[in-house]
């Protein structure tokens, strides 16, 4: 009887662990054919293959700038079609590896835009949380891998060759995961549970898939819908984080323990033209403390500092000193 009792409990368990498989499954299935309405075959003839992501129904598209490179138009191709059409790229940021494109609507004719895909929050994502990345370069069929974020920093060193880490040696406002990204991934969504997506996938390095967090991606947007080009402040300088020995922290108001050294300053650049020298840590921008590259990066996003005087306060020989600097412009011409 005992030997009954543990084969049918043995049983139960066996189904209900078989039924939870089927289900996980099948949800995971459900949201891969919900998602890859929403995705785009991008082919630029100079640059191959790539994914795209239809950001709103008006027809805009969200891939990476590394696909596009410096074209002005490529062919795309809808999930729902088997025609390829022209989008003209209306943005594209070099440093974020961000492009937005448009659909011509005179070559896209009579053909329905699919509905494009649904934005989650990106900004409280938790290690261990779930994910999927999608593709579908070829346009033919969708492809799709899954994995887990692995770490919540949103920032970590570049390698050569991709727009942000040529600007400072940082890839900034990331989500990092153990996600394997295929050829082709690059500009696909990465998507939580739910669908929503929470990133766009943009490099596979290390055995880590690197995607660019939402909330970055729908700054620059609106920023191009609204005027047609990504703007950004620009000092001209290559900088890395640093701590300060406890007497240098004590000059600061608020007793700051880290700042950023500035390790090279480009020729003919505002950071040039203040006297910012290598060697220089900052410490604040105007009034706001800066402690890593996320700090100056966030304050050089904003469109209201180009072209404008800004106090920054820098340990310079060991004590503190303010320049009075003006960032440029750096949106590509």
């Amino acid at each position: 009887m005992i030997y009954c009792d543990e084969h049918k409990n043995m049983s139960q368990i066996n189904t209900q662990g078989s039924t939870a498989l089927i289900s996980f499954s099948d949800a995971i299935e459900q949201v891969a054919n919900h998602v890859s309405q929403a995705l785009v075959s991008i082919h630029s003839h100079n640059k191959g293959y790539g994914t795209g992501v239809i950001w709103d129904s008006d027809g805009h598209i969200v891939t990476c700038s590394h696909i596009v490179g410096r074209l002005e138009k490529v062919e795309v191709q809808l999930d729902n079609s088997n025609k390829s059409f022209q989008a003209k790229v209306i943005g594209n940021d070099l440093y974020s590896d961000i492009a937005v494109l448009q659909i011509e609507k005179n070559s896209i004719s009579n053909t329905a835009i699919p509905k494009p895909i649904e934005i989650g929050y990106s900004e409280n994502l938790k290690a261990g949380q779930f994910v999927l990345a999608l593709a579908n370069p070829y346009g033919e069929y969708p492809s799709i891998t899954q994995g887990l974020v692995t770490s919540e920093r949103t920032s970590i060193r570049g390698r050569g060759g991709w727009g942000w880490s040529s600007w400072a040696g940082i890839m900034d406002n990331i989500v990092i995961t153990d996600t394997r990204l295929n050829p082709g991934f690059s500009g696909g969504p990465l998507v939580d549970v739910e669908g929503k997506m929470i990133g766009l996938n943009a490099a596979y390095i290390s055995s880590r898939g690197i995607a660019i967090r939402t909330g970055k991606v729908k700054e620059m947007v609106d920023q191009v819908l609204r005027h047609g080009v990504v703007k950004t402040a620009f000092l001209g300088i290559v900088t890395d984080e640093i701590s300060l020995p406890d007497e240098i922290a004590t000059q600061l108001e608020s007793f700051q323990k880290e700042g950023l050294i500035v390790l090279s300053i480009g020729k003919d650049t505002a950071a040039k033209k203040a006297g910012l020298l290598i060697g220089d840590i900052i410490v604040k921008f105007n009034d706001e403390q800066i402690t890593d590259i996320h700090d100056l990066r966030t304050l050089l996003f904003k469109q209201d500092v180009i072209g404008r005087s800004v106090n920054l306060t820098i340990i310079r020989g060991e004590k503190k000193s303010q320049l009075t600097i003006v960032p440029q412009d750096a949106a590509p011409s």
